[in-house]
């Protein structure tokens, strides 16, 4: 609902709502092509699901290849050198590392599946990375050899970031600007994109250009007004449980993953641990059991986890739009609306290369993104 007065505020070129890694990128990539910006988050800066713990950037399995997952891998492999960029800018480390990543194998139809993604790694990513089955893992106890029986599989495309330390430095990017003003503890209340305003909860009025709805798993109730009635809900929210613990691990060490568990050394020796997928929940801050388990499943896993301390335990709510694949660009009926939002797992590894074509589009080019990833494309689902 709308404040019932409101006061003038800033204008620009583009209005950007959400303050997590997919609006931050946004707001970057908008000021290098020239736009002015104003940035507007509801609590702070990675107050979402972007200001977790994990950082895992992983591809996905190079069989049955399609174009998502090209486009995958092309943003893993460009985004080394967005962060180097953005670390020159800043004079802030991102704890980025192209470290790789191992995965324990049980039985011995896990060694056929390994060779056969090592035969479609070598067709489909480029010579400088590869996926290989190895009798033994490089680094000892990692996993440890009863949980890998079989051995281990290896990939090298894999690369791990510090979640909060990104989004630091893309903030700080931002704030460095004078052409953006950033807004926190301030949502947007009100929204107009056929006349380019929006009204904040405090009654800050602010016009824009064109606005990018990038507020994570808020960004759904905020389209909701422009979709057709009646109409099904663009995403849902998935909770994630994770941790953090002091365990002082080599920060070269590969991504260690097994059947949907995260362990991310991370360049402070601390390593993280993740993450649970929850769709139904009581509480979407609070951590429980489903979290220990994860916790002795990491500790089984590689044994010298066990007694590190817990530092921090962490959950949130990630995005995952309705067709599954993020929700990009233009709205068909509101030509200055457009969405950025729904990444789920795999925000980070992707929020640059999507932010990029997001910005050509608003400048009028067409969106080179897969249909699937289209705006117009989840709301064909919904009506």
């Amino acid at each position: 609902m709308a404040p019932h007065s409101s006061s003038p505020g800033p204008s620009a070129d583009l209005l950007v709502v959400g303050g997590g890694v997919m609006g931050l990128w946004a707001a970057v990539m908008a000021l290098r092509a020239g736009l002015s910006v104003c940035l507007v988050e509801a609590v702070r800066i990675g107050a979402g699901a972007s200001g977790g713990l994990l950082g895992a950037l992983m591809p996905h399995m190079p069989d049955r290849w399609n174009e998502k997952k090209a486009l995958q891998r092309d943003a893993l492999i460009s985004l080394e050198a967005e962060v180097a960029r953005l670390e020159a800018e800043t004079g802030l480390s991102c704890g980025y590392r192209r470290c790789g990543r191992v995965m324990p194998l049980m039985r011995p139809a896990l060694v056929e599946r390994a060779l056969k993604h090592q035969a479609d790694a070598a067709q489909h990513w480029p010579a400088a990375y590869s996926w290989r089955h190895l009798p033994q893992a490089a680094h000892p106890g990692w996993p440890a050899p009863s949980q890998a029986p079989d051995g281990v599989a290896v990939e090298t495309l894999a690369a791990r970031i510090a979640p909060r330390a990104l989004l630091a430095a893309l903030a700080a990017r931002l704030r460095a600007d004078p052409r953006c003003s950033v807004i926190e503890a301030d949502g947007v209340a009100a929204l107009d994109p056929a006349r380019g305003q929006a009204v904040t909860a405090s009654g800050l009025r602010i016009g824009f250009s064109a606005c990018v709805l990038a507020a994570g798993v808020e960004s759904f109730p905020l389209l909701a007004p422009f979709l057709p009635a009646p109409a099904a809900a663009l995403g849902q929210a998935v909770k994630g449980q994770a941790a953090l613990l002091d365990a002082h691990v080599d920060p070269e060490r590969p991504i260690l993953f097994a059947d949907g568990l995260y362990i991310v050394p991370h360049e402070s020796g601390q390593v993280a641990i993740g993450s649970t997928s929850e769709d139904w929940f009581d509480d979407p801050l609070s951590t429980d059991g489903q979290l220990d388990a994860l916790l002795t499943r990491a500790a089984l896993l590689a044994p010298e986890l066990a007694d590190a301390p817990v530092l921090e335990r962490w959950a949130g709510l990630r995005p995952k739009a309705v067709g599954r694949e993020p929700m990009v660009g233009q709205h068909p009926d509101f030509p200055r609306l457009f969405a950025l939002t729904g990444g789920f797992k795999i925000s980070f590894g992707i929020a640059h290369h999507l932010a990029s074509r997001l910005i050509d589009e608003i400048r009028g080019e067409a969106l080179d993104l897969p249909a699937s990833f289209h705006l117009s494309t989840h709301l064909l689902l919904v009506t």
